[in-house]
């Protein structure tokens, strides 16, 4: 069982169908984690924006960066919902923003963070990693590199890794378990190269999974035989 783990959410998984806020994805999203919070695991999720705002699509009208900082605000949306939403439920939760946003978010510092998971608080981050060119993948590896966590999950909607896409290649093969170096050799798409290499460099490993199974996550933190798992 681990003690600390940061999940990477997709912000797709709280909209319907991918787009906007739907609050039966997002209660979806609390039911899989209230299981892992009764273990007294300390949580830390890093939540994106691309069910508000996609740059690739949305900001090719506008300039990069300026895309990219409407991204990051998407995300301070989707986790104030989030965490409004934990906290109607009795499980207390605090949201911290990479970036200031004066009166209603408080930013990221590790005191702050420590004392959240001290409370029992679950953590969320938004804002990316507060700079445009980066994406939540690489935020979320930062939070999980300066919060000393075991294990960075990213929840996605299929079971894992394959060795090629399995939308497109019915007899693509599942891979259960493989090497940091493995995953560069193959060239698999997994994280963008900045969040792997920064997890392969300090050594927490990386579980892919698919969230949308009931009790997946649970099984994850517990050990059991759920996705797929980057390792050293």
């Amino acid at each position: 069982m681990y003690k600390k783990i940061i999940i990477k959410l997709s912000g797709e998984s709280l909209g319907e169908k991918d787009v906007g806020i739907d609050f039966s994805s997002v209660d979806k999203i609390i039911s899989e984690i209230i299981p892992i919070y009764e273990k007294n695991i300390s949580i830390g999720i890093v939540v994106g924006g691309g069910n508000i705002w996609r740059g690739a699509i949305d900001g090719k009208l506008i300039d990069k960066t300026a895309a990219d900082y409407i991204g990051m605000t998407a995300t301070l949306i989707n986790g104030m919902v989030l965490g409004e939403r934990l906290k109607s439920k009795n499980i207390p939760a605090k949201v911290f923003s990479s970036f200031g946003v004066s009166n209603f978010l408080q930013q990221f510092t590790l005191e702050k963070i420590d004392n959240a998971w001290k409370n029992r608080n679950i953590v969320i981050m938004v804002g990316g990693t507060g700079r445009p060119h980066f994406t939540t993948d690489t935020a979320s590896a930062i939070f999980a590199v300066e919060s000393k966590a075991e294990l960075l999950l990213k929840a996605t909607n299929v079971d894992g890794l394959y060795d090629d896409d399995p939308k497109k290649n019915p007899t693509t093969k599942f891979i259960k378990k493989i090497s940091f170096n493995d995953v560069i050799k193959k060239n698999l798409k997994v994280m963008d190269m900045a969040a792997f290499s920064l997890c392969r460099q300090h050594k927490i490993e990386i579980l892919i999974f698919n969230f949308n199974k009931s009790g997946n996550i649970l099984k994850a933190v517990s050990g059991k035989n759920v996705g797929s798992l980057i390792h050293l």
